[in-house]
């Protein structure tokens, strides 16, 4: 087949193998993005005067159903095609003839696929902080329905000061919760327009209106000057990557938590059949396989995060292949967050604490009498401090 760059010659097989990689694979997500975008780029060359407004409607046309049959499954992105954006172009102008060849007017595939990348980007971002807040609301729902359960607060693992189920699951709540606000604070870098920038230095000679394009496709602005859209590469993906790490520690503390509360030594907390496992071997056990994994993917959100900052660090400005890499972890990233955050409403939903296995140490509420003994005796607390801790001593 015809690539879009190619010229004639001939390619090693594995040369294409080892450049294109899993990216016809990863594309696949994204395809739906770039039927978008270059809807807005055609007609854009249309107002422009740069596409007949037969060629216009015609590919329209051809991309609207490009678009509903790759989402039906009819075709799906080869390695052969090398990428989406190849695959998508290539059938459109197959479909449609010469029109076809005509939309990659004023665009390369740098800022095409990045294009896409970031409306799907967006897209993700917004559907995490959703899921992220319906965590955040199961956690309040537990606290609601174990209100009156107490537990002991703990510092170095030892009991410290009196809690509650609610206090626990709410501090969790809260937290998750400004993970969802910063996740949407990824969208400013994301709010930036880069279609038109090409293979970053412009489109001389062409009157494109890349604020029509921004407009079209509910960009925030238009991204500029154009040397700047591939220094950006990788900032967003990064901070995505970023804030989905931190969201998946809380996650992870959360399962840790969890755990020990679910060991047969705490006894605090039941978990249904539906989200524990079976051992092959001992008939009596049921495992928290989910809570161990999820603590477990912890490590893999950060090692999305790493590779991403390794990949375009210190490269040279304009663009480097080397980029392309960055979907694999991106992608990871996004996946493992949006399915660990997917079962866990229903997780939380199921769980049931067992009041009468929570025993507070009767020193835990030790703090709480030199708070009294200040208050009562207007004494200052370091003498209540040792008081207290004088009479527990004895």
């Amino acid at each position: 087949m015809t690539r879009l760059w190619d010229k004639g010659a001939p390619l090693d097989a594995r040369v294409l193998a080892y450049t294109a990689g899993d990216d016809y694979l990863l594309d696949e997500r994204l395809v739906r993005y770039d039927v978008q975008a270059s809807l807005a780029h055609a007609r854009m060359l249309h107002e422009q005067q740069l596409l007949s407004a037969e060629d216009l409607a015609a590919i329209t046309t051809g991309l609207a159903e490009l678009a509903q049959s790759h989402a039906g499954g009819e075709w799906r992105i080869e390695l052969n095609d090398e990428d989406g954006q190849t695959a998508l172009e290539t059938r459109l102008t197959q479909k449609i003839g010469a029109a076809g060849a005509r939309i990659h007017l004023g665009r390369s595939r740098n800022d095409q696929v990045l294009t896409a990348l970031r409306l799907y980007l967006r897209d993700a971002t917004h559907e995490l902080a959703g899921a992220a807040r319906r965590v955040a609301d199961a956690l309040d729902e537990l606290g609601v329905r174990e209100q009156h359960t107490v537990l002991p607060g703990y510092t170095h693992m030892q009991q410290a000061m009196p809690s509650s189920v609610a206090l626990w699951a709410g501090g969790f709540a809260a937290e998750i919760r400004d993970d969802a606000d910063n996740l949407e604070g990824v969208l400013r870098r994301l709010g930036r327009n880069p279609l038109g920038s090409a293979a970053g230095y412009g489109t001389p000679g062409l009157p494109l209106d890349r604020e029509a394009t921004s407009k079209a496709l509910a960009f925030d602005s238009t991204q500029t000057p154009v040397t700047a859209v591939q220094l950006s590469r990788g900032k967003a993906e990064a901070h995505l990557l970023f804030e989905i790490t931190l969201l998946m520690l809380d996650l992870g503390r959360f399962a840790a938590d969890v755990l020990l509360f679910y060991t047969q030594e705490f006894g605090f907390v039941a978990l249904p059949d539906a989200f524990t496992t079976g051992s092959s071997i001992m008939p009596q056990k049921r495992n928290p396989d989910v809570f161990e994994l999820l603590r477990g993917r912890t490590a893999t959100a950060h090692a999305a995060l790493d590779e991403a900052l390794g990949i375009f660090a210190k490269l040279p400005s304009g663009y480097q292949r080397d980029l392309q890499l960055l979907k694999a972890p991106l992608f990871r990233g996004i996946d493992l967050a949006a399915q660990s955050l997917d079962l866990l409403p229903s997780a939380i939903a199921a769980m049931a604490f067992k009041a009468d296995k929570i025993r507070l140490d009767p020193s835990i509420h030790a703090a709480e009498q030199a708070y009294a003994m200040v208050v009562e005796e207007g004494i200052p607390f370091r003498e209540a401090y040792r008081r207290v801790a004088a009479k527990l001593k004895g």
